[in-house]
């Protein structure tokens, strides 16, 4: 690939972006799941990261960074067994408001 086409690639990212920032970009933190994977770096070591934003994943204080591929994949699962566990609690909420209103509550899974 040559310089001309990774200016217009990036050109066309940028657009992009733009355009989705526009139209209301991720939706809250109430409302974007914390989907976790897993990439390989330049280095070999593996990074945990958030699957919407890119951005390494962070647990206390620590960057899940640097990680070999054993730890990366422990930590992706937990991290997103959390997830699901935080979603059913939200779900079994919004469920337990719906039938002490008699409202229809609406459900995001």
């Amino acid at each position: 690939m040559n310089r001309q086409d990774n200016e217009t690639g990036l050109r066309r990212n940028t657009a992009a972006i733009a355009i989705w920032e526009n139209e209301g970009g991720a939706p809250g933190p109430d409302l974007t799941e914390q989907l976790y994977g897993r990439r390989v770096e330049a280095d070999r070591s593996w990074t945990v990261y958030h699957v919407f934003t890119g951005v390494a994943a962070r647990v206390g204080n620590d960057d899940l960074i640097g990680l070999n591929r054993s730890q990366a994949t422990s930590s992706i699962m937990s991290l997103n067994r959390r997830t699901a566990e935080r979603r059913k609690q939200r779900i079994s909420l919004l469920a337990l408001a719906q039938d002490a209103s008699g409202a229809t509550v609406a459900c995001q899974s």
